[in-house]
């Protein structure tokens, strides 16, 4: 069964997000991007980025740049 956040991140593929991710040795990294699936996203230089939902601090939709 897909998690709330699994299904949310599926109807958003192709939307531009920014994510927050807790890092291993502490702190954060943040991650902007479109979503290719649930767990990757593409940065802007093209860089395919594969996260998993248990380092997810906080995320967010972002408006596109005009």
């Amino acid at each position: 069964m897909p998690t709330e956040l699994e299904t949310q991140f599926s109807e958003l593929i192709g939307v531009r997000v920014s994510i927050r991710l807790h890092e291993p040795e502490g702190g954060f990294r943040d991650i902007l991007g479109h979503l290719v699936t649930p767990y990757s996203l593409r940065k802007k230089s093209g860089e395919i980025i594969e996260f998993s939902h248990s380092e997810i601090f906080v995320w967010k939709q972002v408006i596109e740049k005009v």
